[in-house]
């Protein structure tokens, strides 16, 4: 199995459900993680990356850590400064129509949102109330592209949109789509010779239905041009996604590969849960399995069965654990903390 693995964690796009797998394949494996400097969350990001970020860093030793999935904002040329030159990069994206209706509940307090009611009200006239010199504009155009380390305000000529997806495919070494997370965790389990309990999740960091609308046919067209790099890198990176699955796996295996993982997926929920699945955040009753709220979110967790033996405690757990507590527990693995 390959265990060097540079995972960009683009916002809102499932990518906290492929952390939790990264998570428990690093802990399983005891690989090192390039973890945020001090233990945080997140690699300084809106900036670039910079190798100087990562915990445990050092220009003059040659040390390199396994899995680099934290968010960040793409520089390859300073993340391979802390990931060994054989790992393999891959990001997930989602369809930037529901990519932005979560973003504008997640990040309402972001400055182009906080004085609209509602993401349509924004889009009518998103000039008016987007600024590109603000430090978070990024929330509230071309997220996608902003992430991989672009201009979320660059030219959308068709010369200028070819080279950003060619530098895109030049650094990654595939990207999966959201939409089809099955299909997604299939390919990423074969690209990485994984097994297939290594790619079982259950959905983490999801929001309650209650605070996701649907928006009418005009605003989703002018959302599209609004983030119209955004679109261009999703739609041509769906196509490659199917293309590559045609190529190596097959529709038919594919189908056959996805049927065993909801298996599996529907087993573990059976052995794990209570009840048959997410619950609101006031119902989780293990405060450490409480995951973070933010924004106009409800964000939704679980619960475990009690009684559970130990190692399957263990292993239910650590599907269900968000990914701050998460990432706090590996990190004092990593680096423990000096004795009082």
């Amino acid at each position: 199995p390959k265990t060097d693995i540079v995972f960009l964690k683009v916002h809102k796009s499932a990518s906290s459900t492929v952390m939790n797998i990264l998570f428990r394949f690093g802990e399983t494996h005891n690989l090192t993680f390039a973890f945020p400097q001090g233990g945080g969350f997140q690699l300084y990001y809106p900036h670039h990356f910079l190798a100087r970020f990562v915990q445990g860093f050092n220009p003059q030793s040659p040390r390199r850590f396994n899995i680099l999935c934290h968010h960040m904002r793409f520089l390859q040329p300073e993340v391979q400064k802390v990931v060994p030159s054989s790992a393999v990069y891959f990001s997930i994206l989602r369809n930037p129509v529901q990519l932005m209706e979560s973003s504008f509940v997640y990040y309402k307090g972001a400055s182009a949102f906080s004085r609209v009611r509602s993401l349509e009200e924004f889009l009518r006239q998103p000039r008016r109330y987007y600024s590109p010199a603000s430090g978070d504009r990024h929330y509230a155009r071309n997220l996608i592209t902003f992430d991989f380390g672009f201009n979320p305000d660059g030219d959308v000529s068709p010369e200028r949109v070819q080279l950003m997806l060619k530098a895109i495919e030049a650094s990654f070494d595939f990207l999966l789509i959201s939409e089809y997370f099955d299909e997604s965790m299939v390919l990423l389990k074969e690209m990485l010779c994984w097994d297939l309990d290594s790619v079982v999740s259950f959905p983490l960091n999801t929001r309650d239905s209650s605070t996701k609308s649907t928006l009418p046919d005009s605003a989703v067209e002018k959302l599209k041009a609004w983030n119209r790099l955004d679109w261009e890198i999703y739609t041509h990176f769906n196509r490659t996604f199917w293309e590559r699955i045609d190529r190596d796996i097959g529709r038919e295996r594919m189908r056959r590969e996805v049927q065993a993982l909801r298996e599996r997926q529907a087993e573990l929920a059976r052995t794990c849960l209570q009840g048959t699945g997410s619950v609101a955040p006031k119902d989780i009753k293990d405060s450490s399995l409480r995951p973070l709220q933010h924004g106009g979110a409800r964000i939704l967790g679980y619960n475990l069965k009690q009684g559970l033996d130990e190692e399957l405690e263990r292993t239910c757990r650590r599907l269900v654990t968000p990914e701050l507590q998460y990432s706090s527990l590996l990190y004092k693995k990593q680096f423990p903390p000096p004795p009082p």
